[in-house]
């Protein structure tokens, strides 16, 4: 078998080791796909995922059949925004490939779209990225480089809608002092398949917000990857998934703390409502893994992150595994919590013995439940959006 390296392919022939990983920061990398084998559901990081609905993302049975483009608006003076070749060397900046879709999308893309907040600027108004899928029965894959250069600041809304099956990568990158918030809504038609790696670069004093929304889609898998180049940076990341009947959304973070004096707070909330039935095709299944890695080097690490689930209905299944791997004693802390469960009972009778009626009294329950993650998007047009979207989900489980 060939030895396992932190990049690059295997020799002609030979299979990768995938059984033996020192840490999570130790996954195999690389641009290449023929580097990975096709993933099995024995693998860890693929146990939850319900390989027939990917449509042959992870096997190689998928070839482009469509491409797409992400649509800017928004981009004000200090903001640029390049389509590029694949062989623009900035590509791939911010991570390489730590699974076989995610190299296979980066070795499919055509174009990749390149939006840099120069250094120094700060951005008051966000910047809206759209991206609409292929369309039914169509594949694509796609690249995206969100750079916010030195001492810069800016929101960046990554809007996606639409039908089809997307493989992606998006890159994030922090520069040293900057300030960078990123939304991604995935808003997408019922029939969507989506597989994203996000590769999130954290500089030196630099603060990242990224933000997971996902409501939408057949089968959604995001996997955030958090590296930092420098001490005093902070990541911060909020996630809020709505699960419906025959939908599986899976988030899948990992913080990699190897700089000293860095920071990291995780807050992912979800609600699943599936078909009360006992059919199994609809069932809505969530998956929220998160590793948050602390190496020998990152002394001074504070880390804390947490995953609430609220389920609405039967025949709805949340998976929620928190892991720590902690490699040094220096820290200024590090915890986790996870909680899947249904309505507070004494909430409810709280609310109904003051005259409010069950139905009005479950969707505050629910609105407040999403409060803390909403209450951090600082862009307000979309804000509403997304409670407007959640009042219409509550509608439908007859809430």
């Amino acid at each position: 078998m060939a030895e396992l390296t932190q990049t690059g392919a295997a020799p002609t022939g030979s299979a990768q080791r995938r059984d033996i990983v020192v840490n999570k920061g130790e996954m195999f990398t690389s641009f290449d796909v023929d580097a990975f084998e096709v993933p099995g559901s024995r693998e860890e990081a693929w146990r939850f995922t319900p390989f027939r609905r990917l449509r042959g993302l992870h096997d190689g049975t998928a070839p482009a059949t469509a491409t797409v483009d992400y649509e800017v608006d928004g981009v004000a003076e200090g903001v640029t925004s390049e389509l590029v070749e694949r062989d623009d060397s900035r590509l791939g900046e911010a991570g390489v490939p730590f699974d076989r879709i995610a190299a296979q999308a980066y070795s499919s893309f055509t174009t990749a779209r390149i939006i840099t907040i120069a250094k120094d600027a700060q951005i008051e108004k966000p910047i809206f990225v759209t991206l609409d899928g292929p369309g039914e029965g169509e594949v694509a894959y796609t690249h995206l480089q969100i750079r916010a250069e030195a001492f810069s600041k800016a929101v960046v809304v990554l809007d996606q809608r639409g039908s089809g099956t997307v493989g992606e990568n998006v890159e994030v990158i922090s520069g040293d002092g900057a300030h960078l918030t990123v939304v991604n809504v995935n808003d997408w038609a019922d029939d969507m398949v989506h597989v994203a790696a996000h590769h999130i670069s954290v500089g030196r004093d630099a603060n990242v917000r990224h933000f997971a929304i996902s409501l939408g889609g057949n089968l959604v898998r995001l996997s955030p990857h958090v590296q930092y180049q420098g001490p005093g940076g902070n990541a911060e990341l909020w996630g809020l998934y709505f699960a419906d009947a025959g939908q599986h959304l899976e988030q899948r973070l990992l913080v990699d703390h190897s700089a000293p004096h860095c920071r990291s707070h995780v807050t992912y909330k979800g609600a699943l409502q599936g078909d009360t039935s006992v059919d199994r095709r609809g069932e809505a299944h969530t998956v929220w893994i998160g590793d948050v890695l602390i190496r020998p080097s990152a002394e001074g690490t504070d880390t804390y992150e947490l995953n609430r689930n609220l389920v609405l209905t039967d025949n709805a299944r949340a998976d929620s595994v928190p892991n720590l791997e902690i490699e040094t004693g220096e820290i200024v802390g590090a915890g986790h919590a996870s909680a899947t469960g249904r309505f507070d009972d004494e909430q409810l009778f709280y609310l109904q013995s003051r005259g409010i009626p069950e139905d009005q009294a479950r969707r505050l329950v629910v609105r407040g439940f999403f409060g803390e993650v909403l209450a951090k998007i600082s862009v307000p047009e979309l804000r509403e959006r997304l409670e407007a979207a959640i009042e219409a989900e509550l509608e439908t489980a007859g809430a």
